[in-house]
């Protein structure tokens, strides 16, 4: 017998209880029958004024994401998404095939979906994408191990805004209007325009901006649901988030 609700997939989401959009922007995209269970990583909101204060921050999500990880595991998930985005990212591809060979392991051979390995995925998906622009919500640091992943992929990193959000909850705090003037500031030259930072609520603004750029907009809690759920079989198409869920 199959889960009553969650009869084609059950998704373990482990995101910082810090954040307040992931959890909103994935259950708007949750196809029939697939159902979404979110476990927190425990963290304290501190202030995030430097990259000191980010990495307290980000240890922070170290210390705490494998027990929200266990935690997780006894719904007997079929996939488990890391909502959390800058320590997949942190030391480029080879921290990111680290990261996720630490976490298949902790799973017990579960498949686990990290952010920065979607939006690549998404990139591909659209196809011709070489030079990129970037917005995220982190400090220079934290920029610094975005660009880093992203050109040890082979993509030029034309042009990149941190908004330097001073806290990891009130990053969900940006505004619509900070976030479209941000796309606006990082769409020259490049070919896509990439948000990272999965409190940043950019999935609408996202499929919007995407409009009237006219070019490929991709937010990392779209690209990797979008991800997960193709990973996983299911090949679900929705309108409003772009072109990455409803045309691949």
């Amino acid at each position: 017998m199959s889960d009553s609700l969650g009869y084609r997939m059950k998704f373990a989401v482990v995101a910082p209880s810090t954040n307040t959009s992931v959890q909103p922007e994935y259950d708007d995209m949750r196809p029939r029958g697939v159902t979404n269970h979110f476990s927190r990583i425990s963290i304290p909101d501190i202030d995030v004024t430097d990259d000191e204060s980010f990495m307290v921050m980000l240890q922070s999500i170290r210390d705490a994401t494998f027990e929200a990880v266990d935690v997780s595991m006894s719904m007997d998930p079929g996939c488990v998404i890391m909502g959390m985005s800058a320590e997949t990212f942190w030391d480029g591809v080879e921290g990111a095939e680290r990261l996720h060979r630490k976490m298949v392991e902790r799973t017990g051979g579960v498949p686990v979906i990290m952010g920065s390995t979607a939006v690549d995925a998404a990139i591909q998906a659209y196809g011709g994408i070489r030079k990129i622009g970037i917005i995220t919500p982190y400090m220079p640091i934290g920029d610094a191990n975005v660009r880093k992943f992203f050109e040890d992929q082979g993509y030029e990193v034309v042009n990149l805004v941190g908004l330097k959000s001073p806290s990891p909850m009130l990053i969900a705090h940006e505004s619509k209007q900070k976030l479209k003037r941000a796309a606006i500031e990082v769409a020259d030259g490049v070919d896509a325009i990439i948000q990272c930072g999965t409190n940043l609520a950019f999935a609408e603004v996202a499929a919007i901006a995407e409009f009237w750029l006219e070019k490929p907009v991709i937010a990392i809690n779209t690209a990797t649901y979008w991800h997960a759920l193709r990973t996983m079989g299911l090949n679900d198409q929705m309108e409003g988030f772009g072109r990455l869920l409803s045309e691949f």
